[in-house]
């Protein structure tokens, strides 16, 4: 376990919060720097958090401004155009993660691992809320023997709080692209127009109105599933929690089709929700990545490779952390 800090690069956040908050409820205490273009408000978030220190980056020095300072990882919170996070921790051999950029917009990352494939292990975390999603729905797929379709339904609570970093990205994701990836019949196709607009139901029978969005979930589950037909759709508004004069919740509706161990058709509608929101499950997932990426876990640190988090957590341990901090995974019925 390295003794160095980890840099959060826009740390000051939200998401930078409740990842703060979750590397330090874990047993392994590790250093942490607070990087953002503010000085003032770097320090103050690293004030917030206690024992971390908040710093001034540099996007465009090679650097980051970081001078001879070591650390172990480099955490990307915002969307970074110019890279330069990973460049840095290629430079420098360590691990790095991103959590913005859509998968249109993978190319850059890609490319440069595959220029140095040994520098350091590199994680593609653009999953929806970091793992929150794709770890229950694999954990869920166990029960199948094949698939017949992967649907999941993301309901975002309009009164959920997020930065204006993830309001910049959420807003690029679902507007400013004009197709969104889905698999069908085992061909990846893009949803425009009146294809890319549908419904799926809340946890609590609400009919939703939602618009396709193709995070990284939806290569992972098609690959590790093998399912002909994976779908993701994103809908704005009041979580059935919030509906039910509860506080709003993160809410993820997963339903899977196919045939289980013995041939019989199955088809399992489930859901993930959350009372901390979704930028509470972004929060662990950030967390547990780079615990796993450096060892704090008490395994030997990741190494070099292009990963999504699905494949760094152990399943187990992420569930345990999600239902410790409040999250379930009910059954829904049919409908």
């Amino acid at each position: 376990m390295s003794p160095h800090p980890i840099l959060l690069l826009g740390g000051a956040g939200i998401v930078g919060r409740h990842a703060t908050q979750q590397l330090r409820a874990a047993p392994s205490h590790v250093p942490l720097l607070i990087g953002c273009r503010d000085i003032a408000r770097a320090e103050k978030a690293a004030a917030d958090a206690g024992s971390a220190e908040g710093i001034e980056i540099d996007l465009r020095a090679d650097d980051l401004g970081l001078g001879g300072r070591l650390v172990s990882a480099v955490a990307l919170l915002f969307t970074d155009t110019r890279i330069a996070g990973l460049r840095c921790a290629q430079r420098r051999g360590i691990p790095h993660i991103s959590i913005s950029p859509g998968i249109v917009e993978l190319g850059p990352e890609v490319a440069a691992f595959i220029n140095s494939p040994n520098a350091t292990p590199v994680v593609l975390r653009t999953e929806w809320l970091v793992g929150g999603t794709s770890i229950p729905t694999l954990k869920i797929a166990k029960s199948f023997a094949r698939f017949d379709k992967i649907a999941i339904g993301a309901l975002l609570d309009e009164q959920d709080a997020f930065g204006p970093a993830a309001e910049v990205d959420l807003e690029r994701q679902t507007r400013t692209m004009p197709a969104a990836l889905a698999r069908r019949d085992g061909v990846y196709v893009w949803r425009v127009d009146g294809d890319a607009r549908t419904r799926f139901h809340a946890v609590d029978g609400t009919l939703m109105d939602a618009t396709a969005l193709s995070p990284n979930d939806l290569l992972g589950l098609a690959s590790a599933t093998g399912a002909p037909n994976v779908e993701f759709n994103l809908a704005l508004g009041m979580s059935s929690a919030r509906r039910s004069g509860q506080p709003l919740s993160a809410e993820i509706f997963i339903q899977i089709a196919g045939t289980d161990h013995s041939s019989q058709p199955l088809r399992t509608p489930h859901a993930v929700v959350h009372p901390g929101g979704q930028m509470a499950l972004t929060g662990l997932g950030v967390a547990m990545v780079l615990e796993r990426l450096v060892g704090l876990d008490g395994k030997p640190p990741t190494p070099s490779g292009l990963y999504f988090p699905y494949q760094l957590l152990d399943s187990a341990a992420y569930l345990d952390r999600l239902h410790r901090t409040g999250g379930k995974i009910p059954e829904l019925e049919v409908l």
